[in-house]
Formats: C-alpha cells, structure tokens, sequence
C-alpha cells in the first residue's frame, strides 16, 4: 500500500478542545443547556484511533417533545413576532462566533470526523459561517406577489404572501456534521420558522459546541433546538412528531424513504430530501486531461469518499482510458493516509467499522464478479482506514456499479460514443450530480440538458456555492438546499383574493 498510516497523539489537542471534550456536553432545548438525556448517554469515536473521544447525551421521547414544543412557543411568540432584520442580525453573531472560535471548531470537527485538519480549517467551517451570513441576508428580502385575475370579471385586489411552515426537524449526516447542520437551520430560520436539529450520532461534538454558541449569540429561547441521539430513536420521534411542521434530511435514500412513511402517517409535514448519488464523471478525448485526471481522482477520493455526490462513476472515452486510470491510480497511490491531527495527512479513515465492512465487502464483491481492483484496499493497522481504489471490468449492472459505496472507491468504464456516453450517465437510479469534460462546447450543453441529474459540472466538479440550489432527481432526493430555492422550501404561499367593487 505505500506509506505507512500517519497516527497523532491526543495529547496534542488544543487545550481549548480538550477541555471541551473533557466537559459535559449538553445538548439546547427551550435556550437551556441540558447535559442529561432521557435515553441516557452514549460514546462518540475517534475514528482514526478506534478510540473513545467523549461522552454525549442521548435525546429520548421526553427530550424531542420538549425542544418540539418548544420550538412551538417560539414560532407562536418572540421568533415569529421579531422583524427580518432581528432574524438577521441573530444568524450574523452566530456567524462571527463561529469565527471567533475558529481553530476550535476546526480541531473538534477534525477528530470527529476522521478528516485532516486542512480540510475542516479550508472547506468545513468557513463555509458554514458564510452559509449563514447568506441566509441572514435572505431574511430581509422574502415578498410575495400582486397579480390580476385571468378568469373573474370582477374587481378584485390579489396578492400572495410566503409565511413560514412552521416548526422545522432538520436531521444532519455524519459526513459533513457542522456545516450540514448550518444547511438545514439557516434557510429555516431566515424564513422565520424554528429548528430542532439532531445531529449525527456519530460525529455530535461541533454541534454540541455549536449550541452553546446559540446561547451566546442570544438566539431567543426554542428558535433552534439542538439534539443528540440515533438516528432510528431520537431521528424518528422528530420525523413523526405530529407538531413538527417539515423535515429536512441529508442521508440514505432508504432512511429517506422511511421519513417519507413518518410524514405521511403522521401529519403529512413537508419534506426535503437530499439522498445519495452515484454520480457519473464522463471524460472525452478531447478534454484537457491535466485538469481532468487529478479533478476525477478528487471528486472520488475527498473527504474517503464519503461525498454524496461522489464521481464515483468513471466514464472514459476508449482511447484515452488506460491514460486517465493510469494517472488516477497514481494519484491515489501517491495519498497519504492520516488521522486528523497528523501533520501531512491527506486522507482519513472511514466513519466507522460498520462502514470499513461496508465498503470492504463492495471491493471484495466486485472482484468475485470479475473486476480488477488498482491499487487500494483496506489498510493495515488501527483505525478505519481504506486506501484509494479504482475497479475495471465490470459490467454496467454490476453491484458496484449500482449501489452507493461512498467510499474512496471509484468503477470506471468506457465509452466510444457521446450517445453512449449519455446512456451510462443515466443508466441509474440516482440523480444527483454529473461531470462531463469536453473542449466540444456544443457537446458539453447538450450533455446538461440531456443527463438526468440535479447539478451538472463542465469541465469541473464539486460547484458549491450558497447562491446556486443544489439537490436530486430520481431517488436521490425532492428538494433543493441553497439559494432562494433553499429558503422557499420553508415557506407556505397564501393567495389572498379581496372583492374591491364593480
């Protein structure tokens, strides 16, 4: 495999980390901090040392009512009644505490995770300040519409209002845990709904720290509500709670499905899903491949591969395939594996055993049906760990070539065709994201408007940004996250129609 796994020593966490991990953990109901769940507790993992981090509080049925109810009191009162500027500045303070305790919550997501501290110091927690000061802005700018009658002779004054739905469940993944929490609460708060967020039970600690942060910034009481719990106990008293108003969920498309069923036998609340992909990656022969190669091998092995929207999928022109598997091979070769506080590490673990099985068992799978497996595998030693992996030769209805993996683990294919090319991207359930690389401009449009898919890159891979909407097709979600799409699905339009005379 290489280079050997680069382990850090606790010990050299920052004082502010460990004192945090080392204290209670208290989760935010009705603007109090609770440290005791009505489940009782449980332990959250270092996933790169196998190891203990903390112990967190654990949300029952008790502790989801009384954030649910409290989140109620606070829509139905100073929440609902406070001006968009008050909503505003309150997602602002939030934003500048995040900064004000930067390097904090870069090493506390960082060891969480399993992810180098480059990548949660780049990507994680700036961009979730960034998320909320574009939400803040979002706060003051929400207006319905006048319009004129198309049928009705009468005179009539119409116009249409957008109010917000309500009490909003937001349910966060283990894979991006504090900026995913920022996604889901942001948009609800600016349209003047409120929260209660669980957060993964796997990776709870920023958000923990993030409630405290709430408190800080003066968010009135049951705005937003912060839980810690599984997913299968505090997640689905949340989703079938008959006074939360609308679900927001990033995760599996089977546990999407479930709270599909919550919502409707329970109240039949609104619901955004943002699921899983397998998302396709097509490079032509005519593309610049010094751009194309190491970008493929980014979109598959960032963050392990535990990216929703994944390439996870590689689609090659025949007579350029050996070059690009070659040189995306070479890449991953060339990773270094690490945990999060080792300096030089560019790779963590996997989220836990549970997904070192999972993703282990796809590769092994595979080849039993026939595939080659290029360089990778699971590493030796402590720790989660799976080394980059590329499959050939596998057929397009193979397991690995359907089913989400997320891991470090690409399958790539060939093509010899652009009518071809577009049939393999579609030839799936998903619709997440898709990439196509082309110098053919006129190809490159025609690929977007022909694939099946919720974001389309060219030439590019991984576009995110808060002012463009970002979500599925097919069974990779209903909804969109991001941009005005992102705050009006927390909003209710109401037509309201005024005879005024003849």
């Amino acid at each position: 495999m290489g280079k050997e796994i680069l382990y850090h020593d606790l010990a050299s966490m920052r004082d502010d980390v460990r004192a945090f991990i080392d204290g209670p953990k208290r989760m935010l109901i009705g603007g109090e901090l609770v440290e005791e769940g009505s489940d009782g507790s449980f332990e959250t993992e270092d996933p790169g040392l196998e190891q203990t981090l903390a112990e967190v509080p654990s949300a029952g049925q008790a502790d989801v009512d009384a954030a649910v109810s409290a989140a109620r009191q606070a829509f139905e009162g100073e929440w609902g009644e406070m001006v968009p500027t008050g909503r505003a500045a309150c997602l602002n303070r939030l934003a500048d505490l995040i900064h004000e305790n930067f390097e904090q919550l870069v090493e506390l997501e960082a060891l969480d995770t399993g992810k180098p501290t480059n990548s949660t110091r780049n990507i994680d927690i700036p961009f979730s300040a960034e998320v909320l000061r574009y939400y803040a802005g979002w706060a003051t700018k929400l207006r319905g519409s006048t319009l004129d009658l198309a049928l009705n002779p009468e005179k009539f004054h119409v116009y249409t209002r957008r109010e917000p739905v309500g009490v909003a469940a937001c349910i966060t993944p283990w894979n991006f845990p504090f900026v995913q929490t920022t996604f889901k609460f942001g948009p609800a708060l600016a349209a003047g709904c409120t929260a209660v967020v669980k957060t993964a039970e796997q990776t709870p600690l920023s958000s923990l720290r993030l409630a405290e942060l709430v408190v800080e910034a003066g968010f009135p009481a049951g705005a937003l509500n912060i839980l810690s719990g599984p997913g299968h106990s505090t997640g689905a008293a949340m989703a079938a709670h008959p006074d939360v108003d609308k679900v927001t969920f990033t995760g599996s498309t089977d546990v999407g499905r479930t709270i599909i069923g919550a919502s409707a036998q329970s109240n039949l609340k609104r619901v955004t899903l943002e699921l899983g992909g397998k998302s396709p990656n097509a490079i032509f022969a005519d593309a610049d491949l010094t751009r194309a190669i190491p970008t493929a091998a980014a979109a598959i092995f960032g963050n392990s591969g535990q990216v929703c929207n994944a390439g996870s999928r590689l689609i090659v022109e025949e007579s350029i395939f050996d070059r690009v598997v070659e040189g995306i091979v070479e890449i991953g070769k060339n990773m270094q594996l690490g945990c999060a506080l080792s300096e030089g590490s560019e790779l963590g673990p996997l989220m836990s055993a549970r997904q070192l099985e999972r993703v282990t068992s796809f590769v092994e799978g595979a080849v039993k049906e026939g595939a080659t497996a290029h360089g990778g595998g699971r590493a030796e030693g402590p720790g989660h760990f799976f080394a980059p992996t590329v499959l050939t030769g596998l057929s397009a209805d193979a397991v690995a070539n359907r089913e989400e993996i997320f891991g470090p683990v690409l399958v790539a294919s060939t093509f010899s065709t652009e009518s071809e090319a577009l049939a393999l991207a579609n030839d799936t359930n998903f619709g997440l994201a898709a990439s196509i690389w082309t110098s053919n401009a006129g190809r490159a449009h025609r690929f977007a408007e022909k694939v099946k898919a919720g974001a389309v890159w060219l030439n590019s891979f991984g576009v995110f940004d808060p002012n463009l909407p970002f979500g599925g097709f097919k069974e990779s979600g209903w909804g969109r996250e991001f941009g005005i799409e992102g705050v009006e699905a927390f909003l209710e339009i109401k037509a309201v129609s005024m005879y005024i005379g003849e």
